[in-house]
């Protein structure tokens, strides 16, 4: 098993099932490092060393580790219920989503709705968008008019590794760019 396959596993457990390695993550979604190596290492090769070259290397910054690292959480993308401590910010006028051309007709009339995750994530930049949108078949970038949301009331968070999080985006603030 390679370190791309152990990476996805560790997704797994700190985002959705943490059961999976009978562990248990505290209300803000931090796992203990100890019982994550031991419970992965039941199944696959694992230790220390790999756990810190996945968490340096991976391109979005999933993870992070408490300071002396005994601790370790993902960062977003939870369908569990965990706080995870997130900053409530001003977000810029625009921010951008990426989905794929079969989610466009639910969304035009519904909306961004976060599904089984606790937030809508959103990008700073159409690249990013339409990176996350070509994940999900062809891309389809919308703007959300994330000023006018806060204006009018809505909470926007962005989380350590730099994506904007809201609980969901009602269509009239979402325009087709792509």
């Amino acid at each position: 098993m390679g370190l791309t396959d152990t990476s996805k596993f560790l997704s797994l457990i700190l985002r959705h099932k943490p059961e999976t390695i009978e562990i248990k993550l505290d209300e803000h979604g931090w796992a203990d490092v100890s019982e994550l190596i031991s419970g992965i290492s039941k199944t696959r090769p694992f230790d220390m060393k790999m756990l810190e070259e996945i968490v340096r290397t991976d391109n979005k910054q999933r993870y992070s580790f408490n300071e002396d690292k005994t601790l370790i959480r993902a960062n977003q993308g939870h369908s569990i219920p965990v706080d995870v401590e997130l900053e409530k910010k001003t977000p810029p006028e625009f921010l951008y989503h990426g989905t794929g051309e079969k989610s466009v007709a639910s969304i035009d009339k519904e909306g961004l709705l976060s599904k089984s995750r606790l937030y809508v994530h959103l990008s700073k930049d159409t690249d990013t968008a339409v990176k996350v949108g070509s994940r999900h078949g062809k891309p389809m970038v919308y703007r959300v008019a994330a000023g006018k949301m806060a204006d009018d009331g809505y909470e926007f968070f962005l989380s350590v590794n730099g994506v904007w999080l809201t609980k969901a985006v009602p269509a009239e603030y979402l325009s087709k760019i792509l």
